[in-house]
């Protein structure tokens, strides 16, 4: 056909690993197709990280200026105009928009196709009446909102994340269902902002965080007014004049909620509708596509990466099983994903933060453990700040090697950066001590944290004998 495209690398899906893949592989000498059927830049730039990151800095916003009262400062009521809030989420997606363009991607060489991809053989997919067939194939599709079946909810208006950065108004009783990082964040920026907010779980909220951390984040949602029921089941949702009715089966019984507003945020499931992979002999199920290590597929000629390979689903694994396949596909080098060392991050305030292991897992896992804690109340510019609410909680072998660190405080994702960089050049805990922190810096917290590995031994009984003996030498 004369529409056929034979190239090095094509890529499906123009979210941010399958854009790393594409600009990479084109400035490296690769020839590339890139195939997106819906918008440049994917979720995290339309309707997940970045939309959610502005809502939520404009609601800690007027929760700052509220507590403005803390420091002696009188703001008077905070009045929130929901049309500029928007405006700023909007205004933030379209100022990162050029860098996930088709203009620009073309201007990299990349061949860029705006339709549905799908494969029609091993080594061929088909997209827009164009063939293309290429030496390797990333599948970038990503995932969508999953909305569980709940009896009624085709009946009654909802948003997802695909939805609530495009409203025009402000929900007057946000109700919540799912208690997990989006369905968290979401909550506390319509709190911040003035809307009631009830959050709906049916195990627990945070289930992936450690729960004394958790319990830290969860008291302060509560004392701001959050009203959090775990363990809850919804036996129907309904419409109503009043607006939504949900009907929830509880430990204590029946109970009925009215709310203004809906959102589903109980997960997300791959994105693999309509890509025909069968056809490539191509393997996968609910969970994603199947991978080895080396982010390759059932047809070893084909790699899946992101949420769509199952997983963790961030954008920074994203950006990582890129440089994998990038690697692999160009290079012929059999790099491997590898996710001991990947962090995630919760942009509530306080942020919840963890790498490698719970205290529970590492127990589990390696038997003897030491588990160290520094709480933020401890640390003077946390003080300065009125922000003393927070813990850092490390787990180490008992020779000092680093498991996991979690951290609920102000600025957690920024302070989990050190603790990420020691596992990952498998630094021992004596590092983290032995470090220089500027004073006062938040950053204080992780080194008393990991100096108090060795408070035991430092301050033992055995320590003050040798200091005796050695002062008789004067």
């Amino acid at each position: 056909m004369a529409d056929d495209l034979n190239v090095d690398i094509c890529v499906i899906g123009a979210g941010s690993g399958g854009l790393s893949v594409a600009a990479g592989a084109s400035q490296m000498g690769a020839s590339t197709v890139l195939i997106e059927k819906n918008k440049m830049g994917g979720d995290c730039l339309n309707y997940g990280c970045v939309p959610s990151k502005a809502l939520l800095a404009a609601g800690h916003a007027a929760a700052a200026m509220r507590a403005g009262r803390y420091f002696g400062i009188e703001c008077g009521d905070v009045s929130v105009n929901v049309k500029r809030v928007f405006g700023h989420v909007h205004n933030t997606i379209a100022a990162i928009e050029p860098n996930d363009s088709v203009e620009r991607f073309e201007g990299l060489g990349v061949t860029v196709i705006q339709g549905e991809g799908r494969f029609s053989g091993p080594c061929r997919v088909e997209a827009e009446g164009r063939v293309i067939n290429a030496r390797r194939f990333v599948v970038a599709t990503g995932s969508l909102p999953f909305v569980p079946p709940i009896a009624g909810l085709d009946g009654v208006p909802y948003h997802t994340n695909e939805t609530i950065f495009y409203a025009d108004r402000l929900p007057e009783h946000l109700i919540v269902v799912g208690g997990g990082p989006i369905g968290i964040e979401m909550a506390q920026a319509h709190r911040h902002l003035g809307a009631r907010v009830t959050v709906l779980e049916l195990f627990n909220i945070m289930p992936k965080d450690d729960p004394e951390l958790v319990g830290i984040l969860r008291r302060r949602l509560e004392a701001e007014g959050i009203d959090i029921h775990e363990g809850v089941k919804i036996a129907r949702v309904e419409k109503s004049t009043d607006g939504i009715l949900v009907f929830l089966d509880e430990n204590n019984g029946k109970t009925t909620l009215v709310g203004s507003d809906l959102l589903i945020a109980a997960g997300r499931q791959p994105n693999v509708d309509g890509l025909r992979l069968d056809e490539a002999g191509i393997r996968y199920s609910a969970k994603g596509i199947e991978v080895d290590r080396r982010l390759r597929t059932t047809n070893k000629r084909v790699y899946a990466i992101g949420d769509v390979a199952g997983g963790y689903q961030f954008t920074h694994v994203a950006g990582s099983h890129a440089g994998v396949v990038i690697r692999n596909a160009l290079f012929r080098l059999p790099a491997k994903a590898d996710t001991r060392t990947v962090p995630w991050v919760t942009f509530t305030a306080p942020e919840l933060a963890q790498v490698g292991l719970t205290d529970v897992e590492a127990k589990e896992q390696h038997g003897d453990i030491r588990i160290l804690r520094w709480p933020f109340h401890e640390n003077d510019r946390a003080q300065t700040e009125g922000k003393t609410a927070g813990l850092v909680k490390a787990v180490t072998t008992p020779k000092g090697r680093i498991l996991g660190c979690g951290i609920v405080g102000p600025a957690a994702g920024e302070l989990i950066h050190a603790w990420v960089l020691a596992m990952s050049k498998n630094l021992k805990i004596g590092a983290m001590a032995s470090m220089v922190a500027p004073y006062p810096t938040l950053g204080e917290v992780s080194k008393r944290a990991a100096g108090s590995f060795y408070t035991p031994s430092l301050f033992s009984e055995r320590t003050r004998r040798i200091v005796r003996f050695l002062s008789r030498f004067g």
